[in-house]
């Protein structure tokens, strides 16, 4: 309890503090919605010899999208079945995207607890906010590599489980008499989520760089009044000069009176 007394939250309510915040929900998000999904088409093949048909056959894949390693069961109409695998490896993209997204969970926690309880070591020595500088910077660029990467995989990973692209590789759905259809599509919103997620935590660790950088003290000089600027203008009674405006010589006040001299 003396440690939660002791802890400075109201940075939680500053820039620094608080888009930290949104970073370690954001990263949950990216990681949760790509690294637990598991996804499922169906497709099926009618025989011209009937009895052979299978009306529905389902195909379950998950991460990390090893597809070559799914396979199923599908009839070739003459009397057995056959192992059909599906196409590709995704796991390398989807991997690194997930690893990223923990890494930056692990390190938005760390670096919070840090502003919190040890916000006198980290300004200590300017050492903390460089660090956290360097670190930030690291992540935007990871996470710009990483989102690329898993939205181009994610887009191999539909077309090969695509029922249409599946049924075009099958034999069997070629001969004469037999007929393959597409019963249903795999539900991939989560993945799309996945992706838009991954480029809204490298919005924040991008817009996050600014805030860090002024904590390292290197943005000082930039913050400097420019050299010339105009300095601050004199008080109104003192644009004329102390004389005023009837003392001295070369004061507008008024001289001698306009009336007649006397002759």
């Amino acid at each position: 309890n003396q440690l939660v007394a002791g802890g400075q939250f109201r940075v939680v309510k500053e820039p620094l503090g608080f888009v930290k915040v949104l970073q370690w929900v954001f990263a949950i998000f990216a990681f949760a919605t790509c690294g637990s999904y598991t996804g499922e088409l169906r497709l099926s093949v009618e025989c011209a010899n009937k009895s052979e048909s299978d009306l529905s056959i389902e195909v379950e894949f998950e991460y990390p999208f090893r597809l070559h390693q799914v396979y199923f069961d599908a009839p070739t109409c003459r009397g057995d079945k056959e192992k059909i695998f599906l196409v590709g490896d995704y796991s390398s993209s989807a991997e690194f995207f997930v690893t990223v997204a923990v890494f930056a969970f692990l390190y938005s926690m760390g670096a919070l607890a840090t502003y919190i309880f040890l916000q006198n070591k980290y300004r200590e020595n300017n050492k903390g906010p460089m660090m956290d500088f360097l670190a930030t910077a690291v992540f935007a660029f990871m996470w710009l590599v990483s989102s690329s990467a898993w939205a181009k995989g994610l887009s191999d990973v539909k077309m090969a489980t695509d029922p249409e692209n599946i049924i075009k590789g099958m034999s069997v759905c070629h001969q004469t008499g037999n007929t393959c259809k597409e019963l249903r599509d795999p539900v991939t919103s989560g993945l799309n989520t996945s992706v838009v997620f991954g480029f809204l935590n490298l919005v924040l660790w991008v817009g996050n760089l600014w805030f860090v950088f002024k904590e390292t003290g290197w943005a000082a000089p930039f913050m400097r009044a420019p050299p010339g600027a105009p300095e601050k203008q004199p008080a109104p009674g003192d644009a004329y000069g102390e004389a005023g405006y009837g003392q001295g010589p070369g004061g507008y006040g008024p001289q001698d009176s306009y009336g007649p001299q006397g002759g």
